[in-house]
């Protein structure tokens, strides 16, 4: 329990600001999409590759990535789509987001296990 607590601090710090920038490079909603996307991609590999690395798994899965991806910017960014009068954008943002996101996992998945 010692090294838990810093270990996910550690990496969701890291995952907190690599979120924003790429929102900031990017810009708001495809920004948050594309870091859905890269971290849904990231942890599907990390699953497959880090099941038994227990200190790693905390730090990557854990912090990092879930420091880089959340839905709750993305629920906010939906909200915002609707509340700007942009309901067919907000429908294709989620459903995109979530269709490819499931894309991504699986071939991080696939992409990991090629590599075991």
């Amino acid at each position: 329990m010692s090294q838990t607590l810093p270990l996910i601090a550690l990496g969701g710090a890291l995952g907190s600001v690599l979120r924003y920038l790429m929102v900031a490079a990017v810009g708001a909603p495809w920004g948050t999409a594309a870091v859905n996307v890269l971290g849904s991609l990231a942890i599907g590999a990390a699953f497959v590759l880090l099941d038994t690395r227990t200190g790693w798994q905390l730090f990557l899965m854990t912090g990092l990535l879930g420091g880089f991806t959340t839905f709750s910017a993305f629920s906010l960014d939906t909200l915002k789509l609707v509340q700007q009068g942009q309901p067919l954008t907000a429908a294709l943002y989620v459903l995109a987001s979530v269709a490819v996101s499931l894309l991504a996992v699986a071939l991080g998945v696939a992409l990991a296990r090629g590599l075991q």
